[in-house]
């Protein structure tokens, strides 16, 4: 029994070491194309960024993704674009498009990871989950969420302990004569929501235009809007006819931040929290918020 029970655990030893070298020889194989920020914030955070051989113009950070090939913005894909990458996997912001060159993709042959974008902590550790998953890093995956989950739950807690009933407007662009502004189920929506204030336009779902009687009639104390290139001038929406006549308005308070930063929902989401819940604690103390 002894030379049989000797065989089978040298068999099962020889069995996990081939399965570990194999894990090993695919990694390195993986020829990963990276569309949709937080996916590629995350694979640089699991310290898998030698297997990225292409990236979108989302992927803005860390900023050594900008030196990589780019196959295009995420909803403006060519499948032929991303194909000539050569990939063995591409990982895909949920999205991403249009959907006849995800389709595309998705016939040929090559393994496809769809990350599902939900704009809360949760919806973050779960990305982390199906990134590491899909470049089969356990254990960099569970020390990541745990580090990530930390930083949120601190973040939270810290905003909630200064959160100050200040009413938010975020525009996402002021032409045409009706201002674009973020509704529910949007990442501006949820990151004020977590940073302690009120979106004033809660009631729309979504981005929608709204007319300069509804954004007077809204009286928020603070618009907030993203950095562009180039977009020193955007204080000016304050002068603004409409905006010009709400709390925000007469205060001057405007808050300006990265987009890919505050709306990105991945590894700094925390970080960008507590810096949203400053920004907010410094104007609520030189303003009264209307009621």
């Amino acid at each position: 029994m002894l030379p049989y029970a000797a065989a089978a655990l040298l068999s099962l030893f020889f069995g996990m070491f081939i399965g570990q070298v194999q894990a090993e020889d695919l990694q390195k194989e993986q020829r990963i194309i990276s569309i949709g920020s937080s996916v590629t914030e995350i694979v640089y955070a699991l310290e898998a960024q030698d297997r990225i051989v292409a990236v979108d113009t989302t992927s803005l950070y860390p900023p050594e993704a900008q030196k990589l090939p780019n196959v295009g913005y995420m909803r403006a894909l060519s499948a032929e674009g991303v194909l000539a990458s050569n990939p063995t996997h591409i990982l895909m912001m949920e999205g991403s498009g249009p959907q006849t060159a995800v389709d595309v993709l998705k016939a040929a042959s090559i393994k496809l990871t769809e990350v599902k974008e939900v704009y809360s902590p949760e919806g973050i550790l779960e990305k982390i989950d199906v990134v590491g998953n899909a470049l089969q890093l356990p254990e960099e995956t569970k020390a990541l969420k745990a580090k990530v989950k930390a930083d949120l739950d601190g973040a939270l807690a810290y905003a909630q302990e200064q959160a100050k009933p200040l009413k938010v407007v975020f525009v996402i662009s002021e032409g045409g004569g009706k201002p674009l502004v973020a509704g529910r189920e949007t990442g501006a929506h949820a990151v004020i929501g977590l940073a302690g204030a009120t979106n004033v336009f809660a009631n729309l779902r979504g981005y929608k235009p709204v007319s300069k009687e509804a954004l007077i009639a809204a009286a928020p104390d603070v618009i907030m809007m993203m950095s562009r290139p180039g977009s020193s001038g955007q204080s000016e929406i304050l002068k603004e006819p409409g905006f010009n006549l709400t709390p925000a308005g007469l205060n001057g308070n405007l808050i300006v931040m990265d987009g890919v930063y505050l709306l990105g929902f991945g590894p700094r989401t925390a970080e960008a929290i507590r810096d949203l819940s400053d920004r907010f604690v410094k104007i609520a103390a030189k303003t009264t918020p209307k009621s």
